[in-house]
Parts: structure tokens; C-alpha cells; sequence
């Protein structure tokens, strides 16, 4: 289990971003080889990301990086040489543009390979987008399609143009549509990673100067049961941290609840009222939710 309330996009082929996404205050920093990068300073940015995952002072962050598409010529090279350049400084690859289970098991099966001939120490985890129409329909089976698999993403730009989705920021609303625009998707991509026993992560909000848009799509995800959101842009870190986090009086309140209802469980009863609620297991459930989070944050 790790932290993922806030997950940094930075870009590979930047030395003073990286170095500033270090010091953030991000769960889980990811150096970007994909979109951020123009494909003349891919092959470039391989090195300058292995450079910063060996040489900065990560902190307790999760460290990331973000390799171009499977069916694009740069993908296999990506993984070769931030893995062997960096394999003991990487915990997690994340893959963009997955449209079937097949695309993780490759992917698995690579890295379990040079995981053998280098002999790492670190096992890396996965961490895949969902953002193809294709994926969508499979996501059940992609959630499924390796035990390294930590995290699916919903990634609303690509999926976007891969459903011909009509909306002008990536990550935002369509003003002609009436309520929330992403709730199928996101619903689903939840229900997946639960069932799966993963973590469902919600994608980027483009308009780094709306917070409140910002906030409006992170409280939703969180809502529906997501870990956390992207943030591309720094000021988007502390409220996605805020939102994916249980306040102290949630905390407390579960705990309590918990307390109070493994007490009356002790005396044969099946139910006890507590502060005015009436707390059963199905509420215990719920509130093991809230108090899970919070042991990991370390509340």
C-alpha cells in the first residue's frame, strides 16, 4: 500500500523540474517520457530521468516514471534503460494508452525478466491509464492482468478523443451536459480497481488556474472511492492531498465507532448505538475505509 492522494507530473526532459518535484511535497512525484516530451528529446530525457532518480534527494516519496505508449517505437527502450540505469531508485512504471490486459502482462514479463539479470533487490510496480475506449471495455480484465499492478488511472484527455468526448479543457466539464460528465467512467474504473484490490487514481485537470474546477473533480473522484489525483502544476498538490485525506474528526469519530461496535460484539450484540447512529458491521465496513487511510498517512 502506498500514498496517492497527489501524483506530480513532471517532465523528464526538464533538470530544474525534476529537481523541484523532489523537493514537493507530492506523494508520488512521476518523471514523464510521454507527452510533456517532444519525441527528438525522448531518447535524451532517458538519461537526464535516470540521472535525477540515482543523484535527488527523494525523500518518502513514491518515485515514478511514465514511458511512452506500447505501440510507439520508444516504449521498449524507455523501460530498458531507466530500468537498468535506475532499477533500484524506481518503484513504479506507469504505462499510458493500455487497451487490453495483454499490454500489462507484456509489460510484467519484461520487467521480470531484467529484474532476474540485474538482480535487483526492488520489485517495480505498475501503475496503468485508462484512456482508450478499448480499455474501458476491458478494465475488469486489465485490473486482474498482474499481481504488479498497484494502480489504474483514468486519464480524461485521450479518452477524451478516443470517445470523441466534446469538452475544452482536458479534465473539466461540457457546459451542455448535464451533470457529471465523467461518472461512467470513473464509476467503473473504481469498481475495477476494488474488485481487484487496487488503487483507482483520478487523471489531470488541465486548467491549473481554476482550483475550484479543480477541487469540484477531486472531491468527486474521491467520492466514488478514488486514492488520489495528478496534479500538473504544484499549487494542485496540497488540495489533492486535502481531499483524499479523512479530517481528524473523521478519524477520530471512526475509531471510536469501531471501538464502541467491537466492544458490543464482545457482549453478543450485533448492533450498538453510538453518538445517535446506529453502527452494525456494514457500518464498520465503511468506517474501516476512513480508518485504513488514516494509518496510512500516519494519523
Amino acid at each position: 500500500m502506498r500514498l496517492r492522494r497527489s501524483e506530480l507530473s513532471t517532465p523528464g526532459s526538464s533538470e530544474k523540474m525534476m529537481a523541484k518535484a523532489a523537493g514537493s511535497d507530492a506523494d508520488l512525484v512521476f518523471l514523464d517520457l510521454e507527452d510533456s516530451v517532444a519525441p527528438n528529446a525522448k531518447a535524451g530525457a532517458r538519461a537526464g530521468i535516470v540521472a535525477a532518480l540515482n543523484g535527488l534527494d527523494w525523500g518518502d516519496k513514491t518515485r515514478a516514471v511514465r514511458i511512452n505508449n506500447l505501440e510507439t517505437p520508444f516504449a521498449w527502450r524507455d523501460i530498458i534503460e531507466v530500468v537498468e540505469g535506475a532499477g533500484e531508485s524506481l518503484d513504479i512504471i506507469i504505462v499510458p494508452k493500455i487497451k487490453a490486459a495483454r499490454d500489462v502482462w507484456w509489460v510484467d514479463v519484461l520487467l521480470s525478466q531484467m529484474e532476474e539479470a540485474l538482480g535487483l533487490t526492488r520489485r517495480i510496480g505498475l501503475e496503468v491509464l485508462i484512456e482508450e475506449v478499448e480499455a474501458m471495455i476491458d478494465v475488469e480484465n486489465i485490473a486482474r492482468a498482474s499481481d504488479r499492478l498497484e494502480a489504474i488511472i483514468f486519464g480524461p484527455g485521450d479518452y477524451s478523443a478516443s470517445q470523441g468526448i466534446r469538452v475544452t479543457d482536458i479534465g473539466g466539464t461540457s457546459e451542455g451536459y448535464p451533470g457529471d460528465l465523467w461518472h461512467y467512467a470513473r464509476n467503473k474504473i473504481a469498481i475495477a480497481a476494488r474488485a481487484a484490490g487496487i488503487d483507482a487514481i483520478d487523471g489531470p485537470y488541465a486548467n491549473f488556474g481554476d482550483p475550484d474546477g479543480y477541487r469540484r473533480e477531486a472531491a468527486r473522484a474521491a467520492t466514488l472511492g478514488f486514492a488520489g489525483k495528478w496534479a500538473i502544476h504544484p499549487s494542485q498538490i496540497a488540495p489533492g492531498k486535502e481531499i483524499f485525506s479523512p479530517t481528524r474528526e473523521e478519524v477520530d469519530r471512526a475509531r471510536r465507532l469501531c471501538r464502541a461496535y467491537a466492544e458490543a460484539e464482545e457482549k453478543g450484540l450485533g448492533a450498538v448505538a453510538v453518538e445517535g447512529t446506529m453502527v452494525d458491521a456494514a457500518s464498520v465496513r465503511v468506517l474501516q475505509n476512513t480508518v485504513r487511510k488514516a494509518d496510512l498517512i500516519g494519523m
